[in-house]
């Protein structure tokens, strides 16, 4: 397979010149298998100006997954670059790599993984904790966040008092917290109904343009492409948009089949 990549339109570069949240370039991840190897990825080039929302979208085991775990810095790819807000990541060592990773990165997971004995503005707070930062400012930026998601009166619920919906929505406060430059967003509706999906994913848009992030988010909704500024299609490994310069298609164009 050729080399496929993907560029926001217009916005691959930012008029000031400074460094994209996100840039993958080339890259390629292979597992072994057996005698063999299995190709993950395939020479996959992606990046991501900030306030850009992008859905990336394919078949299971198209390559979605990996390429979210190389992006957020999860998985060392076999080769190609990874940088994030322009540092390279390929020669940092592990502790450099996770402190990049948490104080530029925003990981949202498809389940919220809250700690059951901790409250919501509590979940936020550990994680800002661990930042090193003083408790006093993560409670203040907590509660800030919690407000802003629309749970300032349920920062001290804990997770069953919570819906799913609801406890989406403080993974999505708590990926916040470090201000990062990009988030990585993983099936967020999988588990929610219509009506709850259609909220969080409007949240996710609504946060990438205030917060001025980068996202990626993977997704099997397609009825929410239309949210997105565009759209990624995973196949065998690699982005599958052939008919666009640069590799993106518009919404409209992903909603009607036409690529």
């Amino acid at each position: 397979m050729s080399a496929s990549s993907l560029s926001v339109p217009h916005l691959a570069t930012s008029s000031a010149g400074a460094a994209l949240p996100i840039a993958l370039t080339n890259v390629t991840l292979e597992y072994p298998d057996g005698g063999g190897t299995i190709k993950a990825l395939d020479s996959v080039s992606l990046d991501v100006a900030a306030g850009r929302m992008i859905s990336l979208v394919g078949t299971s085991g198209s390559g979605k997954s990996s390429l979210l775990a190389v992006a957020a810095t999860l998985v060392r790819p076999t080769n190609g670059q990874v940088a994030i807000d322009g540092i390279t990541t390929a020669d940092l060592k592990d502790a450099d790599l996770t402190a990049l990773r948490r104080e530029k990165v925003g990981i949202i997971f498809q389940q919220p993984n809250l700690l059951a004995s901790l409250t919501a503005v509590e979940q936020l707070m550990i994680g800002h904790h661990l930042r090193g930062k003083p408790l006093r400012a993560a409670r203040g930026r907590a509660h800030e966040l919690l407000g802003l998601v629309g749970l300032g009166a349920s920062a001290d619920k804990r997770p069953h008092q919570l819906s799913g919906g609801q406890r989406q929505r403080v993974n999505i406060a708590r990926a916040l917290m470090g201000d990062p430059r990009v988030l990585l967003v993983d099936e967020p509706t999988a588990a929610l109904d219509h009506e709850r999906s259609a909220s969080i994913v409007g949240l996710l848009r609504r946060v990438t343009d205030e917060f001025q992030v980068a996202t990626v988010m993977v997704t099997h909704d397609t009825e929410f492409v239309p949210l997105t500024d565009a759209v990624a299609v995973m196949r065998d490994g690699g982005l599958s948009n052939p008919e666009l310069p640069g590799g993106a298609i518009h919404p409209a164009t992903y909603s009607k089949g036409l690529f």
